[in-house]
């Protein structure tokens, strides 16, 4: 449905953004300065500005210098994850549904030198190459409401965890360990979890989908979820065989696919498989099944989904949240393209964090907007 905006509008979601903003800074600063300067950055990182740096930030909103939000995220006193579950909230009371979705996914930073935390030649999928990047592993929760982050985790490589010096040079909390991604996002899942969030189902990308200990997980939390695997996943085919996605595919009928159409307007034909993991079980009362896509226009491009559901789950459902899983990525887009997701000077542990949490609330206010666009108020 199109809605014709109004002044009158622009001035409601300003003040409820005003509202959103305060209530969320009272309990994270003990200074008045310090929340309203907080206020100001989460206005400037939703502002018409070319940059989002701290310099146009501060010059959108009113400051006479960027020094005021470079304190905020460099040297203020308050905690990042305090927000980050402000955060979760404010989505979980705006977007929540009891059908919802947890969505994981990577996006990568470039960024110059060696300096900043976590950097390092890493893969970077916007462009299919070894890039000096950040990995930033993100958490959306999505359901029929919108979608909007609620959790993040910026990974370190090995050549960080290895090297104290450097990580105490960019503060990075000296028993900080090793973590895979996948392992970032079982805490990310335990966290939601732990704070009673909403969701039916969790999805993710290939390289989540092929991580057994992320798998496990959620077997022994009875987590139902679809994820994409690589074709060479081992499986076990009905009859107990050795298999994997791509030997399954050769052996499905022509007669058994489902074409869909998807909210990109490309067709794609669906499949499913029962089939079982080598040396894993399912839940009790769970099974998996693989699902397998493939898009009308270009059959050769075949993708694969390993599910893990309960027993007699319809397979429509479990094509939806497939998906689904693509709402991460737009997500990822918005936040670099619109919020500065990318855009900070930021180059220590705690101001990253800041940055990227600032940016995730200024996200959810877009999306809660959205969501109660032609209602009479926004959960505040």
């Amino acid at each position: 449905m199109d809605y014709d905006v109004s002044s009158d509008q622009i001035v409601d979601w300003d003040q409820d953004l005003r509202a959103v903003t305060e209530r969320i800074a009272g309990p994270l600063f003990t200074r008045p300065e310090p929340r309203a300067t907080f206020g100001d950055l989460v206005r400037g990182l939703l502002g018409d500005v070319s940059r989002k740096n701290s310099w146009q930030v501060a010059d959108h909103v009113g400051h006479r210098s960027a020094h005021r939000l470079e304190w905020l995220l460099n040297g203020a006193s308050w905690d990042a994850d305090a927000l980050r579950d402000e955060v979760r909230d404010y989505v979980v009371a705006g977007l929540g549904c009891e059908d919802g979705v947890l969505i994981a996914d990577d996006t990568q930073v470039v960024k110059k030198g060696n300096k900043s935390v976590g950097v390092a030649p890493q893969y970077c999928s916007a462009t299919n190459h070894t890039e000096n990047c950040q990995v930033i592993s993100m958490l959306t929760y999505a359901s029929e409401r919108g979608r909007a982050f609620i959790d993040r985790a910026l990974y370190l490589p090995r050549c960080w965890i290895d090297d104290p010096a450097r990580c105490a040079e960019a503060g990075v909390p000296a028993d900080r360990g090793f973590a895979t991604t996948p392992q970032l996002v079982i805490d990310m899942l335990e966290r939601a979890i732990a704070a009673r969030v909403p969701f039916r189902y969790f999805a993710a990308a290939t390289g989540y989908g092929r991580d057994p200990g992320l798998r496990d997980w959620c077997h022994h939390h009875d987590v139902a979820y679809v994820m994409a695997v690589p074709l060479d996943l081992p499986l076990l085919d009905a009859h107990g065989r050795p298999t994997r996605p791509d030997q399954l595919l050769t052996t499905v009928s022509r007669t058994v696919w489902e074409r869909r159409s998807c909210d990109d307007g490309r067709c794609y034909d669906w499949t499913a498989v029962a089939v079982r993991i080598t040396k894993q079980r399912p839940s009790d009362r769970f099974t998996h099944t693989l699902l397998v896509r493939r898009p009308v226009s270009m059959p050769t491009e075949v993708e694969f989904f390993l599910t893990h559901t309960p027993e007699s789950t319809p397979v429509p459902e479990m094509i939806a949240v497939a998906e689904m899983r693509w709402t991460i990525e737009e997500n990822n887009e918005q936040g670099k393209d619109l919020l500065g997701l990318d855009e900070y000077q930021v180059r220590k542990w705690t101001p990253w964090h800041r940055h990227v949490t600032c940016c995730m609330l200024a996200h959810a206010f877009l999306a809660v907007t959205h969501a109660h666009l032609g209602k009479d108020h926004l959960p505040r």
